[in-house]
């Protein structure tokens, strides 16, 4: 019996030296753990020893404060070329008792590694990444329609503001972890 369901496609190969560094979020579909008033979203990726396995680094500012939290990330199957990794962090971040993998899916980069869309298998989150705090809008709509072909709802996607230029250094720092205890309750 034949299926009609698409298999996403993957980037093949990445080269995670390539990959390491920061990452400025353009867009992303809304999720219950970052804050709602999310300006200057960002990620660091830092390649551990090991040469296999990612230290992760979200960061965010939240009422003029920094909140991040810190995972990592490694294949999904090493013996794969798909680019299909899990992310684990341990929440709530004040407290890192509980950890929560999901899915990290490189949808497309580019042969620079300067911009990326990033999923995952149930098409519950999205994300645009950039090297920089802007994106031509020729290839962010590039990347919508790339984004369409694989089955995601790109109408959800919110476009995350960006300082020019962006905040340095960590900043006022939310320490008691207020931001995710809001994000549960879905304030």
């Amino acid at each position: 019996m034949a299926t009609n369901k698409k298999v996403i496609e993957v980037v093949k190969n990445l080269d995670l030296q390539k990959y390491m560094g920061r990452w400025y979020e353009i867009a992303s579909f809304p999720s219950f753990f970052e804050p709602k008033d999310s300006v200057n979203t960002r990620a660091t990726y830092t390649l551990n020893e090991d040469g296999k396995t990612v230290h992760v680094l979200n960061e965010t500012w939240s009422g003029g404060k920094r909140v991040s939290i810190e995972g990592s990330a490694y294949k999904a199957d090493p013996s794969s070329v798909e680019a299909k990794l899990k992310v684990k962090f341990y929440v709530p971040p004040f407290l890192p008792i509980i950890p929560v993998v999901g899915d990290y899916w490189v949808l497309f980069i580019d042969d620079d590694y300067q911009y990326v869309l990033v999923g995952e298998p149930r098409k519950k989150f999205l994300w645009i990444l950039c090297r920089q705090t802007r994106l031509d809008e020729d290839v962010y709509n590039q990347l919508l329609q790339k984004a369409t072909d694989e089955g995601y709802d790109v109408k959800k996607l919110h476009k995350t503001p960006q300082a020019e230029p962006p905040p340095e250094g960590e900043g006022p720092k939310d320490t008691k972890g207020v931001w995710w205890i809001k994000s549960i309750f879905g304030k």
